[in-house]
Order: structure tokens, then C-alpha cells, then sequence
């Protein structure tokens, strides 16, 4: 599930919000999977992966990860993203375009302390996406984890990030590749609407 707080009354928002209504009372399952794509300048290649969005803030998207991780270098090196999320359930795409930055400690402290107790471990124990000698070595770093660290305690290495939007687009899926396709791009501090081809 996804919370939103303080919705952004902007257009966008509100249709995200009303797709995302949508979504669940048509039973969407993993609804707050969103595949994040950044660009690394190390190897000139664009990555994408999904993560679980947990807060639409005003304004703002919010999800969670290791501050080592490849992906948030990729992001301080080079911060435009893209974003995807897939409504299977209703049918619908949405694509965002993005401006991504660290949210601030203090707020990543106060989430950190409601999270459940055996995920903060795997916060804690796991050093993202390096490798290991094995999948025992990580269950032991966990448990390791689960029975020594303050799992209410923010790690410096975990923490939040968050990303404005400056362009949506709603696909809606429809017979005959009738595909409604709407865009709202963010110029001259105003949200500029346009209808594009399938």
C-alpha cells in the first residue's frame, strides 16, 4: 500500500490518485512496486529496478534504500530518473520523469523506528547489491543482526529518498490498441496537458 499524506491538489495528482483508488478496489496486488531508472556514469548504462513506493507527500514520492547501494551513486552522479508503475488490474501505465534527492536524517530516524524489527535487521546486516560468498553468509549477517544491534537505531547507510515530478503520462490500455494516452508536463510553473497518439 501506498500513504498519501497531504495530497498536491495539481491535476496529475489527483488523477494518480484516482488510478490508484481505482487499482485497489479492483484487488491490485504489489500496488506500491515502481521501477526506478537511473543513468551511471561509470559504465555509460541506464539500470532499472523496482522498489516499494511508501509515501506520496504533497508532492512528493518516497521510497527507501541502502545509501551505498549502486543506484543511489547513480543517483548523487546524476540525478534525473525515470519512473514506471504497472496497474495490471486496470490496466494502466503511468511514467514519470524526475528530479531524486536523499530525504533529511531526521525523517529517516522517526520511519526507521516504526519499521518492523526484522526488516531493520536486513537494513542493518546488508551491505546492497555487493557480493558474498553465499546465501548462508547473508542469512548469518541477519541473524547476527536480529540478536546484537539497536534495530530501532537508523543506520547512516539507510535512508530515504524522494522525487518531484515534472512529467506524467496515464496510458490506458484499450481494444485495438485504441491506446488513451494523457501527458502532463510541468513548464513555466504551470502543468501543460496533452493528448498523445497511441
Amino acid at each position: 500500500m501506498i500513504t498519501f499524506k497531504n495530497l498536491c491538489p495539481d491535476e496529475p495528482y489527483l488523477v494518480l490518485k484516482q488510478r490508484y483508488d481505482n487499482s485497489i478496489e479492483a484487488g491490485q496486488e504489489n500496488i506500491e512496486a515502481i521501477s526506478i531508472s537511473s543513468f551511471s556514469n561509470v559504465t555509460n548504462e541506464v539500470n532499472s529496478r523496482y522498489v516499494n513506493l511508501k509515501f506520496v507527500d504533497k508532492n512528493e514520492f518516497i521510497f527507501f534504500s541502502n545509501y551505498n547501494s549502486p543506484k543511489a551513486k547513480e543517483f548523487e552522479s546524476h540525478n534525473q530518473i525515470t519512473a514506471l508503475i504497472f496497474w495490471n488490474s486496470i490496466n494502466c501505465q503511468i511514467r514519470l520523469k524526475a528530479i531524486i534527492k536523499k530525504t533529511p536524517k531526521i525523517f529517516n530516524k522517526k520511519y526507521f523506528k516504526q519499521r518492523d524489527k526484522k526488516k531493520n535487521a536486513l537494513a542493518i546486516s546488508s551491505n546492497q547489491s555487493f557480493e558474498i560468498e553465499s546465501y548462508e553468509n547473508v542469512k548469518s549477517n541477519y541473524n547476527k543482526s536480529i540478536n546484537n544491534d539497536d534495530l530501532t537505531d537508523c543506520p547512516d547507510h539507510w535512508g530515504g529518498f524522494s522525487f518531484i515530478p515534472y512529467y506524467f503520462e496515464f496510458w490506458q490500455g484499450s481494444e485495438l490498441r485504441l491506446n488513451k494516452r494523457e501527458k502532463y508536463e510541468f513548464q513555466k510553473n504551470e502543468w501543460k496537458k496533452s493528448i498523445l497518439q497511441p
